[in-house]
């Protein structure tokens, strides 16, 4: 079905965050399937070089907007600077993570997590998705994370975004059903991109492309309400179902405080499990 996108979605696509990473790979993709394109995020250079590879190499046309959707009217502006444009697909791939022990870390950060991972996704979809419902086509994807699947110590305000983002998803999903417009959420697991660097993790991600995890959210955009490409993935979003919930909090704790710069695993094996 993704071969058609640009036949069931007509209009431009729309990505933010594309300047690297799954954003990315989303600008790429959906060039290569016709769609024109709107760049979104705050590195302007970078949305400027991924602009003219995508008219070398796709012949598309492209917009640049160079925005941070955690500042206040980042998301008007986005929308102001569409104008007349009829976007058909929307990606809110724009987010990061930082780690470490909640009742240490910097509290503005966790309120630019919040503001770009959760707010902007909602402001952003209010202002693109009704013009979709007028016309009766269109579609909506959502970038979560396996992350939102359980809590996430270590990782706290990351997850919790992250879960916002899944649910918040899933009902747009159930709610559109018969509209004509399509929502997914997608929820990688550990992805090769530059996350790792502000999350604070001590080695580079390792598991999925960007690539593979576009082209399976495309495939499966319009057949399902969310997707965790991958196994590894689709067992994290699974362990609920077999596993009490402490238990799965406890071993996801000591998975995340081995990869994170800021806690050791011999740290929280001291602590007792409760």
């Amino acid at each position: 079905m993704s071969k058609d996108l640009h036949t069931r979605y007509p209009g431009w696509a729309l990505v933010t965050g594309a300047s690297s990473g799954i954003g990315e790979s989303y600008a790429l993709a959906l060039a290569a399937r016709g769609f024109p394109v709107v760049l979104v995020a705050r590195r302007k250079d970078r949305l400027e070089a991924l602009a003219r590879r995508l008219a070398d190499e796709h012949h598309v046309d492209t917009l640049v907007v160079a925005e941070d959707l955690a500042q206040r009217g980042a998301c008007e502006r986005v929308r102001d600077a569409v104008g007349g444009r009829e976007v058909g697909l929307l990606v809110n791939n724009a987010g990061f993570g930082s780690s470490g022990r909640f009742a240490e870390e910097d509290a503005a950060v966790d309120d630019e997590m919040i503001a770009l991972n959760c707010a902007a996704v909602v402001r952003m979809t209010h202002l693109f998705l009704r013009p979709m419902i007028g016309r009766k086509c269109g579609a909506v994807i959502v970038v979560a994370s396996v992350a939102g699947y359980q809590a996430d110590p270590w990782f706290a305000v990351y997850g919790a975004t992250k879960a916002f983002d899944l649910i918040f998803a899933e009902a747009l999903w159930c709610e559109l059903r018969g509209t004509g417009v399509d929502v997914l959420a997608v929820s990688p697991g550990e992805t090769r991109t530059e996350f790792h660097e502000r999350a604070h993790a001590k080695r580079q991600f390792r598991g999925a492309t960007p690539e593979s995890v576009v082209e399976k959210s495309l495939a499966a955009l319009g057949r399902t309400p969310s997707i965790a490409p991958g196994l590894v993935p689709k067992l994290i979003s699974w362990a609920h179902r077999f596993f009490p919930r402490r238990v799965v909090i406890h071993i996801t704790g000591a998975i995340l405080a081995r990869e994170l710069q800021t806690t050791s695993s011999s740290e929280l094996r001291k602590r007792p499990y409760r």
